[in-house]
């Protein structure tokens, strides 16, 4: 199984850092988090990893070369424009096949098992969700179970947020429009039909968007 980091974004909320380092980049436990994630993914057997560029790209592939320190093969999908999480995702598909695959943000912290992922085989996508923490404004999905799955639903009772992690298929982006446009366009249209499982993940998950979040981080892995 491959996998991807979503590592081009901007890291708007983290300025006036994310202005000289990208978000990936930013020091946690004397190491970049990119470096951690990698690791994370190595520990699960993963060793292909393609990872998206753009703020700063050269500064994340000047940092981490081929991979081979890590024990793993990196390739980089480099975006002029930004393509947001679901047209890069869609622009690096041929790098990630065959899938299924698994996609990583590239500013989350976690103890998440990524091995349990590597057997997984999803209709159109598999997401790891938690219940919303305070600092959310909405939930994003709700999971019902029916026929021994755990489907992802939307809607009123939505009580769980995405982690940032999932196993994809190819066919969750048929019918998506080339150039840039969020993965969330074709996880709810796929949600909607009953083709997304998922799981409910309660250990430790820290989405590091805010300095807020980073300082917490931070505090945790000192």
């Amino acid at each position: 199984m491959r996998a991807m980091i979503l590592a081009a974004g901007r890291g708007e909320r983290l300025r006036p850092l994310t202005e000289r380092i990208p978000k990936p980049l930013v020091p946690l436990a004397g190491e970049p988090l990119i470096v951690h994630q990698l690791r994370w993914l190595r520990r699960a057997g993963i060793r292909d990893v393609v990872v998206n560029l753009h703020h700063l790209g050269d500064a994340i592939e000047r940092a981490l070369g081929t991979g081979i320190d890590l024990g793993i093969r990196i390739r980089y999908s480099r975006e002029p424009e930004l393509l947001d999480t679901g047209g890069g995702i869609k622009k690096a598909l041929p790098d990630l096949l065959p899938g299924p695959f698994v996609v990583l943000n590239g500013d989350i912290w976690t103890n998440y098992a990524f091995r349990d992922l590597t057997d997984v085989h999803a209709a159109k996508a598999h997401l790891v969700l938690t219940p919303t923490p305070a600092h959310k404004d909405r939930a994003d999905f709700h999971l019902e179970t029916a026929a021994g799955a755990a489907r992802v639903r939307r809607g009123a009772a939505s009580d769980l947020t995405y982690c940032g992690i999932a196993v994809l298929d190819e066919s969750l982006f048929a019918d998506t429009p080339d150039g840039a446009f969020p993965l969330t366009d074709p996880l709810f249209r796929a949600a909607h039909a009953g083709e997304v499982t998922g799981e409910i993940f309660t250990g430790t998950w820290i989405d590091i968007g805010t300095h807020e979040q980073l300082k917490r981080a931070r505090r945790l892995t000192a």
